[in-house]
């Protein structure tokens, strides 16, 4: 498998000239310890650290954890990483100071995850998971609580997951079994099986902190009966360390597609001990923090795909020798040429490409309503980040997901034969991506959550304040502005233009179809969320326009860097955003071409 290099450019170039996170970092307490030469150095080492100690154990990962009556053991190599990991204080760099994080701006976590999860996905989601577990019990958690488990969480002596899913039943929640019985101590029995947990039995840590959904004796049905509680693999002993084993013990762990390195666990409870987070049958609502946290993340292993296959197709195509140019010979001396001197191949590298850039360009704008949701200095900022943070999870999670899969896919094909077989790791890739699209809810339930709770529950408030953002920036560049660089912006400009109006009039045009046959809302959300991931992303790709013809009209910055840069977004615009046309006519078609079939044909 090629090297790994992080692109730690793109990163600065997204944090310092795109976005200004800066200057966003001003309503965010500590924000302003995260000066950009701070940023710079985090991200320089972060790199280090990916490129040196986790990208070259991913392929080796690949032969899996291993399971012995209930222990787990990680491939070899991973205990050491995590072990360098730890003592390089990464854990701590967005958790609260007073439980010995460094109270950094969350935006910075997410791009060093999405680092690690180029370098090495089934590793990074150890200490991925922690971070939502950190989180919930920050917002949810006693004094207690926090006392007990942040610490040690945030020093990732010890580790978190997030136990949701049964044998039975995956996203409806509301079918749920495993029940908690309280106990005179104020503690709670908890029975039950999980399964598709991840990181839930491994050998890295001294301690595993699960975060459970049950369900108490009096619990009303469905999902308004979830009650969240913490199951520790030890209990907490006097002396705050790791004590007597709980009842809660790892029958199995799955054997799976991808990310192999990661010990997905069938966990069994009996008799746990578990205490519950926040208040009776208000789960849900403490687990939703969770869930926005782990849902960017995996947004970003979309990113983290397409650049992890496109070096590898990139290096690959520059050096591989098939036939000749159709418009001329380029490698005279050779007997043939580079197979990236074909058209084809350039459309697959360049799809890449900007499903990378443009991905990672995503997460990191959404990231900004995660700092201020963690960390924003008024109650009225993070509640209104909040929002805005939840507008963007499943766009991002959703369309993102899905990109990386396809993104991954035509790293194979560019390897042609040899991207089929195990030794280039091409296809590892490509299998690792694919649980994106499925774990923290289905491109599906994605595009309802966006349809039906994100824009028709919310009146299209956040639609319209996302949307009016795309017409506010294009019309710094439409034709009565007369700097040069409104010249140069004018056609993408002219484009985000009629995507936010269109964006608006399909949500406007489905709410009425939706009051005509409510499955309308179920035959349109996929392509709807497809369409506003493209809306999103062509938004952030004519601000990496802007920011780029900008610095080179100053003389400012790497050029060849810069000028890829609009060569990619040239790509975007030309070859990629039409797809959301496509989109767009799909979700207006007729209900019936989809509901009509009876039942009983599909045999």
């Amino acid at each position: 498998m090629p090297d790994y290099k992080v692109p730690v450019n793109d990163y600065l170039f997204l944090f310092n000239d795109v976005l200004d996170m800066q200057s966003k970092y001003k309503h965010v307490q500590g924000g302003d310890e995260a000066t950009t030469d701070m940023v710079e150095a985090i991200f320089t080492e972060a790199a280090k650290f990916c490129e040196n100690e986790l990208a070259p154990i991913y392929q080796s990962g690949d032969e899996g954890c291993t399971w012995d009556d209930g222990v787990v053991t990680t491939p070899a190599g991973f205990k050491e990483a995590y072990q360098t990991f730890i003592e390089a204080g990464w854990t701590t760099l967005t958790g609260s100071t007073d439980m010995g994080g460094q109270g950094l701006p969350a935006s910075i976590g997410i791009a060093i995850n999405e680092m690690m999860t180029t370098a090495n996905w089934a590793w990074a989601m150890y200490p991925g998971l922690s971070e939502g577990a950190v989180a919930t019990l920050e917002t949810s958690g006693t004094e207690q609580q926090k006392k007990d488990y942040l610490t040690k969480l945030i020093s990732g002596v010890w580790s978190g997951t997030m136990c949701l899913t049964e044998p039975h039943c995956g996203t409806d929640l509301g079918q749920m079994k495993t029940k908690a019985a309280p106990n005179d101590d104020g503690s709670y029995s908890i029975n039950g099986t999980k399964i598709f947990i991840s990181a839930g039995e491994h050998d890295l840590t001294e301690n595993i902190v699960h975060i459970v959904l049950a369900k108490l004796p009096d619990a009303p049905a469905g999902t308004k009966g979830l009650s969240l509680f913490i199951i520790p693999k030890f209990l907490v002993a006097e002396d705050g360390s790791a004590g007597e084993r709980n009842g809660v013990r790892c029958g199995s762990i799955e054997h799976k597609m991808g990310i192999h390195g990661n010990g997905t666990a069938v966990l069994n409870f009996d008799d746990a001990k578990g205490f519950l987070i926040g208040e009776p049958h208000q789960g849900l609502a403490a687990m939703f923090t969770y869930m926005n946290v782990a849902r960017i993340g995996t947004a970003s292993q979309g990113a983290a795909a397409a650049e992890r296959s496109y070096q590898g197709a990139a290096k690959y195509a520059r050096e591989r020798l098939a036939m000749r140019s159709i418009s001329g010979i380029k490698n005279p001396n050779g007997p043939a040429d580079a197979i990236i001197e074909h058209p084809d191949v350039r459309r697959m590298l360049l799809t890449q490409r900007v499903i990378a850039e443009g991905g990672r360009a995503m997460v990191t704008y959404a990231s900004q309503f995660a700092d201020v949701y963690r960390s924003g200095k008024t109650q009225q900022e993070r509640d209104a980040a909040e929002i805005r943070l939840g507008f963007c999870t499943p766009i991002l999670k959703g369309f993102i997901t899905e990109l990386g899969v396809e993104a991954a896919n035509h790293g194979v094909q560019v390897f042609g034969g040899h991207g089929y077989i195990k030794e280039w790791g091409m296809e590892q890739i490509l299998r690792d991506s694919r649980i994106a699209t499925l774990y923290e809810g289905t491109t599906g339930i994605q595009a309802l959550d966006l349809v039906g709770r994100k824009v028709l529950m919310d009146k299209f408030k956040q639609l319209n304040l996302f949307s009016g953002e795309m017409l506010s920036f294009a019309a710094q560049f439409l034709p009565w502005k007369k700097s040069p660089q409104a010249k140069q912006m004018r056609k993408q400009a002219w484009t985000i233009t009629k995507l936010a109006l269109k964006w608006r009039y399909l949500a406007y045009r489905m709410a009425m179809r939706a009051k005509k046959n409510p499955d309308n809302v179920g035959a349109s959300s996929v392509d709807f969320l497809m369409f506003s991931g493209y809306a999103y992303m062509a938004f952030m790709w004519a601000q990496m326009s802007a920011a780029a013809h900008r610095q080179l009209a100053a003389g400012e910055g790497d050029k060849n860097f810069l000028e890829a840069k609009l060569h990619s977004a040239e790509f975007f615009f030309e070859r990629i955003l039409p797809r959301a046309d496509a989109h767009a006519k799909t979700l207006s078609a007729n209900i019936e071409s989809l509901m009509a079939m009876p039942t009983s044909y599909f045999e």
